[in-house]
């Protein structure tokens, strides 16, 4: 599973909802959105740090232009509400981004089939290989609330209020297949501190505020001493002298 991680100008549509026991609904809530109605010729590409992936071509499929995807967003079913979609080149292509509009899509196992106007034949799908398909940020799906879009997670400082508000470190990415609940890669603060792995659970987690880039938590003794560096102390016990 692709993750996203601090360039921005690639962040994923993933949700992620602290582990635990909560009083929100589990239901999502997708009202349609629509097509714009405009033409690619009238519309000009948002900026780069603007844009959320929602998969990524593959490889061709079949003798029509179709092509296969990974996806990459939490919300697939919203294919359904989005036939205005962006291809955004890999970075080995000097072309900017193009408007696109999906014909059609289906699944097939773990990704998506997609049919993009104007992209009729093997030779047209080939040309899109290795794309990204996404949407402006602006058309992020919405969140019920208690989640949150790893890119709104990512950069932010993690305070531990049970070490007087100190300032652990900044989140640098989020690990979901070292355990069974999400794991939170908090690079620490000072120089040289090792990476910490920080459960992303509601026991330990206080307040979310993605616009000031910050994660209140209150972390239980000696979490944040787990990852620390070996004093020199210990290194000469480790070493047996």
């Amino acid at each position: 599973m692709e993750l996203p991680h601090s360039d921005h100008s690639r962040a994923t549509e993933r949700e992620f909802t602290a582990s635990g026991p909560s009083q929100q609904p589990t239901g999502r809530s997708c009202p349609p959105t629509g097509g714009s109605g405009e033409s690619a010729s009238a519309l000009t590409p948002p900026e780069p740090a603007e844009w959320v992936i929602l998969a990524r071509i593959v490889r061709p499929h079949g003798r029509h232009g179709e092509v296969v995807a990974d996806v990459l967003t939490d919300f697939p079913e919203r294919f359904h509400d989005r036939p205005h979609l962006w291809l955004i080149p890999p970075s080995r292509v000097s072309a900017g981004p193009r408007e696109v509009f999906l014909e059609n899509f289906w699944f097939l196992r773990s990704r998506v089939i997609l049919k993009l106007q104007g992209v009729d034949s093997i030779t047209a799908a080939e040309g899109v290989r290795g794309c990204h398909v996404a949407v402006p940020a602006a058309e992020r799906a919405p969140l019920e609330s208690g989640s949150w879009y790893a890119a709104d997670l990512i950069g932010c400082r993690v305070i531990d209020l049970n070490r007087s508000a100190a300032e652990i470190g900044q989140i640098v990415d989020i690990d979901r297949g070292s355990s069974s609940t999400d794991l939170l890669v908090v690079r620490g603060a000072g120089s040289g501190a090792a990476d910490l792995l920080i459960p992303f659970v509601r026991a330990y987690l206080v307040r979310v505020e993605p616009a000031e880039r910050r994660v209140e938590m209150r972390l239980p003794e000696g979490l944040v001493d787990i990852n620390s560096p070996l004093s020199e102390e210990e290194k000469r016990l480790a070493r047996g002298e």
